[in-house]
């Protein structure tokens, strides 16, 4: 019996390289390299590897880090049922003892004293201690730790520590050149090609506007939210409107000079 089964992708998800990102990937995997997968918000990092998950025929067991994840989340914690307690494996045991690839979104986001439990799995032991259960669990082969972060949002406060970053392969990730996420748009929405390329435009002038009174410039995720309204007949200022313009700040100031931009570009 497959203990991941609900966890493996059933169908290959689109995936357009922006370089040799797929092959370094899949070297890390075969020597089972802890990774980390850095870039902007919404720029491909998850969709990479649920695709590379779904190459290498792996169960792919994702889990989104937030500040009040506990240690006991990941690892697992004793239930009851009427007959008693009962030992249930969180996310990452799962993954450890069967062989899936974990995937923690956004680790910066979980508390320090929480990623902690991740070091033994991450150096040639390759353990998770299950204190509460009084179990040493070695890892599967085929099991892997891939994280991820985006390096230009977190503040100080949160950002990787050393100790755990050496622990760690990177890959870097960006927003794709304009051809290539013209046709991630076309691909993913069936859009017609201006407009993908006219939304491109826009999101790579408000990446400029980046600590300029934006936090983030539009993500390919904004433009493809844009391009599937667009497609089902909205028009393209009240899709700018909704998924770009509002989405990216509530400053009234910045709206107006992107709504400035939006009518720029549709003139």
């Amino acid at each position: 019996m497959d203990m991941l089964e609900q966890y493996r992708i059933r169908e290959k998800p689109y995936y357009l390289a922006s370089g040799n990102e797929l092959e370094r990937y899949q070297q890390a995997y075969a020597h089972r390299i802890p990774l980390i997968l850095k870039g902007p918000t919404g720029c491909g990092k998850t969709r990479f590897i649920e695709h590379m998950a779904y190459v290498l025929d792996k169960p792919l067991v994702t889990v989104a880090c937030n500040e009040d994840m506990s240690a006991s989340d990941l690892v697992g914690r004793f239930l009851l049922d009427p007959q008693g307690t009962f030992w249930h494996d969180g996310p990452l045991t799962q993954a450890v003892r069967y062989g899936g690839i974990c995937y923690l979104d956004e680790i910066v986001e979980a508390r320090q004293d929480t990623t902690v439990v991740i070091h033994p799995l991450t150096d040639a032991r390759r353990i998770l201690p299950l204190d509460k259960k009084g179990e040493l669990l070695h890892a599967h082969p085929d099991f892997q730790l891939v994280v991820s972060y985006n390096p230009g949002y977190q503040s100080h406060s949160k950002d990787m520590k050393a100790s755990t970053r050496q622990r760690f392969a990177a890959l870097e990730f960006d927003y794709p050149t304009a051809t290539v996420e013209a046709g991630i748009l076309v691909h993913e929405t069936g859009v017609a090609v201006d407009m993908a390329d006219m939304l491109v435009s826009i999101a790579r002038q408000t990446r400029l506007l980046k600590n300029q009174g934006l936090v983030e410039g539009a993500s390919t995720r904004m433009l493809i939210y844009a391009a599937r309204m667009i497609f089902d007949g909205m028009s393209p200022r009240d899709s700018c409107e909704m998924t770009i313009l509002n989405a990216l700040s509530d400053d009234i100031d910045v709206i107006e000079s992107l709504r400035a931009l939006v009518d720029a570009h549709l003139a």
